[in-house]
């Protein structure tokens, strides 16, 4: 009898902590993850980019304050902007870029509190990126605007040429952001038909086009760029992605 009860205190003590982690397991909250399709967005998203964008001043008023900066930055890894196709040239090398920044102030009634232009060059790719902040954010928070191509032409090509934007974000306030991106072929299978987008990448561009001017990129980049020492980046030695190097 005696031998009895022990296996059963025993057999209990060994089930305590089971229920214990089950209930510790129960108690974890669920991970919701936010995917954002910017290659075809919803009809819904689509609404809300053009809103956004018509909302944007073409003659705007600016303030007094403003910023121009220029400078160095070294990255670790890509910029998320850049997807790695098929036959993309990647490096395993830190990248280093020249960058020139211009902000611009918006006068008290603007919707838009602040307009920013940013220009980089890393070697390989320049990108451009325009950002306009809202004032007082109840659904939008800022619309950011982007445009990159390689870096074998000149900075002061890049900024004269009127680079079509290739990207459109949103952020949103106590929502997840959204977003339209051009999307190329993949390995998988053939480039997104995205013809139904073209009026949103047109729209965009000329948003870019007008604030290039009304921000004088035109002649603030090159100019920026001639004080930074070595300000073109020399090429590094790229492979391709996904594969790595043979080894002897």
């Amino acid at each position: 009898m005696l031998s009895k009860i022990i296996v059963l205190l025993a057999a209990t003590l060994a089930a305590r902590p089971a229920v214990s982690q089950q209930s510790s397991d129960q108690a974890q909250p669920p991970v919701k993850v936010n995917v954002l399709n910017v290659c075809t967005p919803s009809a819904d998203e689509q609404k809300e980019i053009a809103a956004a964008l018509a909302r944007i001043p073409k003659q705007p008023l600016f303030g007094t304050d403003f910023e121009i900066s220029h400078g160095r930055s070294t990255l670790s890894e890509p910029p998320n902007f850049l997807q790695p196709g098929k036959n993309a040239q990647m490096s395993d090398e830190p990248s280093v870029a020249s960058y020139v920044r211009i902000r611009r102030e918006f006068a008290v009634q603007a919707l838009f509190a602040s307009v920013q232009y940013s220009f980089s060059n890393d070697g390989q790719n320049m990108v451009e990126t325009l950002v306009l902040h809202v004032r007082d954010p109840k659904d939008v928070i800022l619309v950011s605007l982007e445009d990159s191509a390689s870096a074998v032409g000149s900075p002061e090509a890049m900024v004269a040429a009127n680079t079509p934007a290739s990207r459109i974000r949103l952020e949103r306030f106590g929502k997840s952001g959204i977003g339209l991106a051009r999307c190329t072929a993949s390995e998988n299978g053939p480039p997104r038909d995205q013809t139904a987008y073209e009026p949103l990448f047109r729209t965009g561009s000329e948003v870019l086009a007008n604030y290039r001017r009304l921000l004088g990129v035109g002649h603030t980049v090159p100019a920026e760029l001639a004080q930074i020492p070595d300000a073109t980046p020399k090429p590094k030695s790229t492979k391709p992605a996904g594969k790595s190097a043979d080894k002897k």
